[in-house]
């Protein structure tokens, strides 16, 4: 599909809002001679026309303050009437709705940032309202950073599969060459993370969060998890840290092993994530493992000791429907963890289900996906609240995920991490370090190399890379000693 981009360069916001509409399609923005589909057109108005074969029609607007959110709202009207959907986050396209709710209310007031939300960007008042109870969740996790506060996260792109959905950068360990790199790798994590900690020291940082994720940090043997662990304990000054979490993630790779060895060295808080409890289901997304072993591998955790569990649920999976995944949330539920975050099925370019064809984002799903969020929302409501949020492009509906925990079981990191409010140092293939200074809202990211053989073999300039985190701290002088 094409939009024609005619006086104006909104190019990349308008192709945006058209994929919420068509998540499928290989959209093209730029000037083109003959019709296309959507035209944009920014002269002594503002005008979009849609020029489908069997959908023709024109809409205009008087030139405002804002053109650009303008054109935003004629193309949404467009498609909504081309597709019979309505989008419940209106022209929202950003991935994080409550970080820009929170600086709205600042700049104009809560009043104002509603009124803001609901007739510019035409968020559904249900979205508005678990916006607003998300925003204020964060906040108060939020005002626990300082200026000196960090967080840390390593990267362990390693799993036993490929899930079918995925687009993340991981291994499966099926293939031998990505096993045979494991060795190397943690052994080069474990100096990255010795670097890292050096900068902490040296400029006096606050370490307030860790989260070991990936991938599935467990995959690795219990000795291997255990050093990247005790290389943190032993290098970083954790005696402020609030939060240890590492992501168990697939039960197929939980051990009693693995986790009394994380369980006696700190680790505070784990994930052990279903998706589904169907075992079909399971199949479908290629996952190797039956819903018994998730329920197994949880038990195993509640025995050792663990009092803080993640479990993970995706609504709209290929092969579920909305009675499979009440059926699943009711199961999640009855087991009772800390949190339940619930995601919403995205169809990444590089995840099996978009390169090989086999399952595309429709409207029906869309609306199943829909069902099954209002099913969340009224189940977990009472013993469970939003406390943090998040959307990704392509996702069916256009819908969010949601993080849900009962009181005072907050994931800090995700909140941290999610809303940009502080530093997180990164390690290992594939991480992403974020800088933020200590006044306005200014992010400097310095990329980790994303495959393991890239990130041992060119170790060296991953390193000078971080030379990039010195010059940035001095810059903004956001040690301890220096905001005392």
């Amino acid at each position: 599909m094409r939009i024609n981009v005619i006086g104006h360069k909104y190019n990349y916001e308008m192709e945006k809002l058209m994929r919420i509409f068509m998540p499928n399609d290989k959209i093209e923005t730029g000037f083109f001679n003959e019709e296309c589909e959507i035209t944009t057109r920014l002269d002594d108005k503002i005008t979009v026309k849609a020029n489908f074969s069997d959908f023709k029609k024109e809409l205009s607007a008087p030139l405002c303050g804002d053109n650009e959110m303008q054109m935003g709202r004629l193309v949404y009207s467009l498609m909504s009437e081309y597709t019979a959907f309505n989008p419940k986050w209106g022209v929202l396209t950003g991935v994080r709705p409550t970080k820009l709710l929170i600086s709205t209310e600042k700049r104009l007031g809560v009043e104002d940032a509603h009124i803001y939300f609901s007739n510019a960007l035409l968020v559904t008042e249900e979205k508005y309202k678990l916006a607003k109870r998300v925003a204020d969740c964060e906040e108060k996790i939020i005002n626990l950073s300082t200026p000196s506060s960090f967080s840390l996260y390593i990267s362990i792109p390693f799993c036993p599969s490929r899930c079918s959905y995925c687009s993340f950068v991981s291994h499966s360990v099926e293939n031998e060459k990505a096993k045979a790199l494991i060795t190397d790798y943690v052994r080069y994590l474990i100096e990255e993370i010795k670097h890292l900690a050096n900068l902490a020291k040296k400029y006096m940082l606050r370490l307030e969060t860790i989260y070991i994720g990936g991938g599935t940090p467990t995959i690795l043997e219990a000795d291997m998890l255990s050093d990247i662990i005790k290389s943190i304990i032993e290098n970083f000054d954790i005696s402020t840290c609030r939060e240890f979490t590492v992501e168990a993630g697939r039960p197929d790779t939980i051990t009693r092993e693995k986790l009394q060895s994380i369980y006696s060295l700190g680790v505070d808080r784990i994930s052990i994530n279903p998706q589904t409890f169907s075992d079909e289901v399971l199949e479908k997304i290629g996952r190797k493992h039956k819903s018994q072993d998730i329920i197994d591998a949880y038990e195993l955790a509640r025995n050792i000791g663990f009092d803080n569990i993640n479990m993970d649920l995706i609504a709209g999976l290929p092969g579920d429907s909305p009675e499979g995944f009440m059926a699943s949330l009711d199961k999640a539920y009855d087991l009772s963890p800390e949190n339940i975050t619930v995601h919403t099925l995205a169809l990444k370019r590089s995840s099996k289900f978009n390169t090989e064809g086999d399952f595309k984002i429709t409207a029906e799903n869309a609306k199943k996906a829909d069902v099954m969020l209002d099913y969340t929302s009224a189940k977990l409501d009472g013993l469970y609240h939003p406390y943090y949020m998040y959307r990704q492009s392509k996702s069916a509906g256009n819908l969010e995920n949601v993080g849900w925990c009962k009181e005072g079981k907050e994931s800090l990191y995700n909140i941290y991490m999610m809303e940009e409010c502080h530093t997180i140092f990164a390690a290992g293939a594939g991480a992403v370090t974020k800088l933020k200074a200590p006044s306005g809202d200014m992010i400097e990211r310095i990329f980790n190399f994303k495959y393991p053989f890239e990130y041992i073999s060119d170790f060296d300039e991953l390193i000078r890379r971080k030379s990039r985190i010195n010059e940035f701290l001095d810059a903004n002088t956001i040690g301890g000693l220096q905001n005392v």
